[in-house]
């Protein structure tokens, strides 16, 4: 299990993706799920969730290259002229791990899990944010809906919901995604130290934050702690209810 979560917001993006892995709770181990991507002309982000094996085979494509069967070329992220274009590439991507590596897997009973977040800009075009599904289809941040999460999100949705929009100053943003990293991390222990974060206001092209959070990170724990006295005074601030038995609506 994991958890990533992207905020597109007006003056920027913030990345925000755990690291743990585990297959049985005798297995836990750490891996970087938010890799960057950076050439000259552009910075470009992807944070993953699901089987590692497939995770690290696609973004293995994506460093490396894939043929592509209508123009013969080789494709990397290095090459692509929009950030659709690179969501476009990493479906591709996925769709070709999943034609060497799915009969396979199925085979095996296992599924071919995968999703992926990705974000940044290329110069000259604009700062977008995308998640990829795991049959190579995507979507794609708006507006309306700034964020998008993958892994499990059930839990720290809620902080969003009520506290995002698309005029959130980007360090608000980070604060907030990061009570929703506190709020699944303790709802689900698949979920863990450390966190890997991305800020890049837009139109910069150089990261302005690429930064991991450890269990000694004295900020992240004042949030915690902060985040959780506030619901209890928030609670106990709210009336009791006032119904009785028997009472009507």
């Amino acid at each position: 299990m994991t958890y990533c979560v992207g905020l597109l917001v007006k003056e920027g993006l913030v990345l925000i993706s755990d690291t743990r892995t585990n297959a049985g709770i005798d297995n836990i181990a750490c891996f970087r799920k938010l890799h960057l991507f950076e050439g000259p002309d552009r910075v470009v982000a992807i944070s993953t969730s699901g089987n590692l094996s497939i995770s690290q085979a696609v973004l293995g494509l994506l460093s490396e290259g894939f043929s592509n069967p209508e123009t013969g070329e080789t494709e990397t992220l290095a090459k692509a002229t929009s950030m659709f274009h690179a969501a476009q590439m990493v479906g591709q991507a996925v769709r070709e791990v999943y034609r060497i590596d799915g009969p396979s897997l199925e085979q095996h009973n296992s599924n071919f899990d995968i999703a992926l977040l990705l974000g940044g800009q290329i110069k000259g075009r604009r700062l977008r944010l995308f998640m990829i599904y795991a049959a190579g289809n995507f979507i794609e941040a708006t507006a309306d809906t700034p964020y998008l999460q993958i892994g499990e999100h059930k839990y720290g949705k809620p902080v969003l919901d009520r506290a995002v929009t698309h005029e959130t100053e980007i360090y608000d943003a980070l604060k907030i995604g990061l009570i929703s990293m506190d709020s699944t991390m303790r709802s689900n222990l698949g979920v863990g130290l450390p966190i890997d974060v991305l800020v890049l206001r837009r139109d910069t092209l150089i990261p302005e934050l690429n930064y991991r959070i450890g269990a000694e990170d004295a900020y992240f724990s004042d949030l915690r702690h902060r985040w959780s006295e506030a619901l209890r005074e928030a609670h106990l601030a709210i009336p009791k209810p006032p119904y009785k038995n028997g009472a009507k609506g």
